[in-house]
Formats: C-alpha cells, sequence, structure tokens
C-alpha cells in the first residue's frame, strides 16, 4: 500500500495549447450558432401559429418527447413549458413503445423533436398517437421529413451548418431547437396571462420565489415580540423596551395603539450628547422621532429591503391602513427570509 502511495505521479500527454486557436475556434462556435438563432426568426411562420393554438386548446398536457440530443433538448423545452403556465412532461421515445405510452391520453398535446425527422424510435410510436386523434407538432430541420408529414403543425428548426468543423455534432441545430421552445413557452406565457406572481407559485423554494411571494406579515414580529411603550413613558422604561425586545428601537403609540413615532438607538446616542435634556424626568413622547418610516403587512417583503436601504435605515414598524401598529421588522429578519 505504501508502495503504492509512493509511486511516481501518472505522466498525461497533454498537447501544447494554442490559446489564440482555442479562443478563434471559440468565436467561430459562437457566431455560427448565433447566426442559426437570427436566421430562425425568419421561420416564424403560420404552422408557430397553429402550434400555439394547439397548446392553448388543450385539456391535457403538452407531452414532449425526442431521441438523443432532442431528447436533452425536449426535457428542457418541457421543463420550461411547466414552469410558463403550461403543463407539460417528457416522454422518451424508447420507453414509450414499452407502456409509457399509456401516459398520453386524448386530451394532451404531444411535441416531438427530431432533427432528421426520420428518428426510428419517434416513427415507431407516431402513428400510434395520431390514431388516437392527439394533436402532432413537430420540430425538425426538414420540411419534407416523415414527422413533418405527420404532424399537424410543424416547426422549421433547420439550420446553415452546425458548429461543429465536421458538420456532425449537434450543436446549432440543437441551439435552434432549444430557442424555438423558448418562443413557444413564452408567446404561451403571455397569450394566457402568466404574471411573474404565476411564475413564483411554481418556484416557492427559490430566490426569485421568495422575493414575489413573501409577504412582510409572513417574517414580522408580532404581539408580545414588538417594542411598544405608550407616549406618556419615561425615557427609561423606553430603554428597558429596546433592550429587551432587541431591535435596536421602540414604536411609540397612544392609548388606542396608533403609531406616534419612534425612539432609536440613533435618538438615544442624540439624547446622551445633549446636556440639556433631564433623562430622569423627559419622557419618550419628546424625544422620540416623528412620522418615522413604516410600512404595510401586505407589501412584499422585498420592498421593505428596499425602504431600508433607500432610507438608510436597519428596521421599520408595520401599521394598518390606519396606522394602528401590527408589527416590526429589522434587516436581520430579512436575512433569514433570505429576502437579501
Amino acid at each position: 500500500m505504501n508502495a503504492l502511495l509512493q509511486s511516481a505521479p501518472v505522466k498525461l500527454n497533454v498537447p501544447v495549447l494554442d490559446a489564440h486557436a482555442l479562443a478563434a475556434t471559440a468565436r467561430q462556435v459562437i457566431a455560427v450558432e448565433a447566426s442559426a438563432i437570427s436566421r430562425l426568426a425568419e421561420q416564424i411562420d403560420e404552422n408557430f401559429i397553429r402550434a400555439c393554438a394547439l397548446m392553448l386548446a388543450c385539456r391535457g398536457r403538452v407531452v414532449v418527447s425526442g431521441m438523443g440530443k432532442s431528447g436533452h433538448i425536449g426535457n428542457k423545452i418541457a421543463a420550461t413549458l411547466a414552469s410558463t403556465g403550461t403543463p407539460a412532461f417528457f416522454v422518451h421515445p424508447g420507453e414509450a413503445s414499452h407502456g409509457d405510452l399509456g401516459m398520453i391520453t386524448d386530451k394532451d398535446v404531444v411535441l416531438a423533436l427530431s432533427y432528421s425527422g426520420e428518428t426510428d424510435e419517434l416513427l415507431t410510436i407516431l402513428p400510434l398517437i395520431r390514431r388516437r386523434g392527439v394533436p402532432l407538432i413537430g420540430m425538425s430541420g426538414n420540411c419534407q421529413s416523415s414527422l413533418a408529414r405527420l404532424a399537424d403543425a410543424h416547426l422549421d428548426v433547420s439550420v446553415a451548418a452546425e458548429a461543429c468543423p465536421h458538420n456532425l455534432a449537434p450543436t446549432s441545430s440543437t441551439t435552434a431547437a432549444l430557442v424555438m421552445g423558448d418562443a413557444l413557452a413564452i408567446a404561451l406565457l403571455e397569450a394566457r396571462g402568466f404574471t411573474a406572481d404565476d411564475f413564483a407559485r411554481s418556484h416557492p423554494a427559490g430566490a426569485l420565489g421568495r422575493r414575489l411571494l413573501l409577504r412582510i406579515a409572513d417574517i414580522m414580529h408580532t404581539g408580545a415580540q414588538v417594542p411598544v411603550v405608550l407616549q406618556s413613558a419615561s425615557l427609561s422604561t423606553a430603554l428597558v423596551e429596546m433592550t429587551r425586545k432587541g431591535l435596536g428601537l421602540t414604536a411609540v403609540v397612544d392609548a388606542e395603539q396608533h403609531l406616534l413615532g419612534v425612539f432609536t438607538d440613533g435618538d438615544l446616542r442624540r439624547t446622551l450628547d445633549d446636556a440639556q435634556i433631564d433623562l430622569r424626568a423627559t419622557t419618550v413622547e419628546k424625544l422620540m422621532t416623528l412620522q418615522p418610516k413604516t410600512v404595510l403587512p401586505d407589501r412584499l417583503a422585498v420592498e421593505a429591503a428596499r425602504l431600508m436601504e433607500d432610507y438608510k435605515v436597519h428596521a421599520l414598524l408595520v401599521v394598518d391602513a390606519d396606522g394602528t401598529l401590527v408589527g416590526a421588522l429589522n434587516i436581520h429578519d430579512l436575512l433569514r427570509a433570505r429576502v437579501v
């Protein structure tokens, strides 16, 4: 064992790298694929409109299928459709021939991807799908292919050339198919009136979901956690309340809990700097800041973060529409909720 550990490192036959050649190849690939995408815009025609109409009329789900690299792209298209308001899932055509065809119902629409339009695994199942009356949308680079002839709507994703120097490896063609899928998803999103809130509801665990769904009421301190004193309270009472609640401030309210002002750490420092103030006799009402920055509980938590940044404060009081104090939150609450 020790002999193995002490053996000489393996020497790899790594060719000498030509930095300029590598960079030139990368730029060429990008240029070829960018050209393919630019040309794709000219291929949006009545078939694209028909495909959108079939998907919008679908009472079930969009079933996406494809083999090899087309399958990988199809998986991504299905995921994008599902997250933007068009229920969709991916079915592998090989598995479909062995039972998964039962996942497709008469209420669904099938979106089949094959750049050649002649993929055997797809062509095996498509006649069975057509026989059941399931609408078929084809996506290929050959408008005369078997897939194109079978389809109710055919999306042309042909490219002038692959980015591969041998014109073999699927590169430009898969990029074109991916972009066409995105075009479908976003066109359907807009046609459905799918909003940012709708998007967030399908992404509740992500950062976007938190920013678009989390409300101030969800994370604010309430009840006994809120630092609050009456306007007649002494300065010492206000200090005890601030210390006990740990938010760096206390709200000042009247007997009906209407917010009158706020006393903060900053107010305390200014008070201590003023030698003319009698710390024992002065009430907090005379030292508080009037018209403090507040926020409504039904506002998005991200709006509280924006207010704190704009006004250079680290905490906010939460009031209802009548100005009654209902809560408080500070920057640490936003950090814990991962809003900022």
